[in-house]
């Protein structure tokens, strides 16, 4: 109780600054709100129950229109890569989704419009904590609400809103399935993203080209504190029709020189380096991003979208940022004309540190 003396101690005791505002001896008068004017549902059952009907039915609309994008998305697949059947596709999955939001909207509108209260009033809004009494009205406002709306009597309205609802989420939860790749007797691996990023391009004795224009790199080309952005030699076989993007996401590499004996190598990794060029991928192990930037003096790689740096002098470890594991490295070596070339593929997946837990 003595909180509720506090507040209304408070209440008197507040009083608004006038700010900039001048009193003036002749105010506008508070004209009030307009009398209320009753519709047709209020007046008469039967237009009651005709617009009852009429939302229902929208909401029960929005479910079909729910229930047939997701039949579209089988009925209408586009795993061919004809243009026609991707055409088709987005048509008719467009239509059904189409049909269920905008009958939802036209159903709850109408829901609001013609059967809720729409009868006007002022709340008046206090600056500290209400009175018990005044939480206890509030309450009943609510109450109130619910008994005005016919949310908790109108049975099929309230039900059919929750079906359309949760119906219209399942459309977009099935559009994901169509982002993964689908494997086919010819591609078993495809729709296996372990699998497809355990190997990319590169291979024994192929030669690193520059990206994009696909020269090759001699050793004695790349001077110290230099960087290359490297594809494998083979990709320029490829078109864009045939997978070019996408074996070029998995296979791109950023080649450095330092001193040798700046590197710290491993036993079993001190010939994946030539001279002291060592080339890692440019794939972040976070979440995918390009690698690309290259700070010679302390020979740290910088990832610009999530500020994830890799040592290069110590297996492109992590030293900061979000990344999990280091940045996968790719062996190199010298072939008879001084090209640089690969002496293998990657030798764990490249891409994001969710592959390396399979």
């Amino acid at each position: 109780m003595a909180h509720d003396d506090d507040s209304q101690a408070l209440d008197r005791a507040y009083q608004p600054s006038p700010g900039l505002g001048v009193a003036v001896s002749d105010p506008a008068e508070n004209p009030g709100l307009p009398p209320h004017r009753e519709r047709m549902t209020d007046k008469d059952p039967k237009a009651e129950k005709a617009a009852v009907r009429t939302v229902y039915t929208l909401f029960y609309l929005s479910l079909a229109g729910s229930i047939w994008a997701v039949a579209a998305y089988m009925l209408f697949p586009i795993e061919s890569g004809a243009l026609i059947d991707i055409r088709r596709n987005n048509l008719f999955i467009g239509l059904g989704i189409a049909l269920a939001l905008l009958s939802l909207g036209i159903g709850a509108i109408h829901w609001s419009k013609a059967l809720m209260s729409d009868k006007e009033h002022i709340e008046h809004r206090h600056p500290t904590r209400g009175k018990d009494s005044t939480r206890e009205a509030a309450i009943k406002v609510f109450a109130d609400a619910n008994e005005e709306s016919g949310f908790g009597r109108r049975t099929m309205i309230r039900n059919s809103l929750f079906a359309a609802i949760v119906a219209s989420i399942i459309p977009g939860v099935t559009l994901f399935r169509g982002l993964a790749p689908h494997s086919t007797p010819d591609a078993p691996h495809a729709g296996d993203p372990v699998a497809l990023l355990k190997h990319t391009m590169w291979d024994k004795d192929m030669r690193l080209v520059r990206d994009p224009d696909g020269t090759p790199i001699r050793a004695a080309d790349v001077t110290l504190g230099s960087a290359f952005h490297v594809i494998p030699e083979a990709l320029a076989e490829l078109s864009h029709h045939d997978g070019y993007l996408e074996e070029k996401a998995k296979a791109i590499v950023l080649m450095m020189r330092l001193r040798p004996e700046q590197l710290i190598e491993a036993e079993d990794r001190k010939d994946w380096s030539y001279d002291g060029i060592v080339a890692y991928s440019k794939v972040c192990t976070h979440v995918g991003c390009p690698v690309a930037l290259y700070e010679q003096q302390t020979h740290h790689l910088l990832c610009p979208c999530h500020q994830s740096q890799f040592d290069v002098t110590d297996h492109a470890k992590v030293i900061f940022g979000p990344a999990a594991r280091p940045l996968p490295q790719l062996p190199i070596t010298v072939d008879d004309e001084g090209y640089l070339v690969a002496r293998s593929d990657f030798k764990e997946p490249v891409g994001p540190s969710f592959w390396e837990r399979h």
